[in-house]
């Protein structure tokens, strides 16, 4: 099973053209997955994160990244 299949994320990470232009974000508010992976990207420990966003959970970073990992495994072609 993909993670994004996984109920959670599916449940937790919505994609809406009137919100966030249409990006990947967590249902309920307009943090994109960006926002999130950029912020873990640069060192912001999840304990800060949680609490300058406090309508966040725990749960949220994790499908956050969930779906974060799913979109980078791309396949790849090669033509021979």
């Amino acid at each position: 099973m993909s993670m994004v299949d996984d109920p959670e994320v599916r449940d937790r990470i919505r994609i809406d053209a009137s919100i966030c232009g249409g990006r990947p974000h967590v249902r309920g508010t307009r943090v994109r997955v960006a926002d999130i992976l950029e912020l873990l990207a640069e060192g912001v420990s999840k304990e800060e994160i949680l609490a300058d966003y406090p309508y966040l959970s725990e749960a949220d970073l994790r499908a956050a990244l969930a779906y974060g990992a799913a979109a980078s495994a791309h396949r790849i072609i090669l033509a021979a």
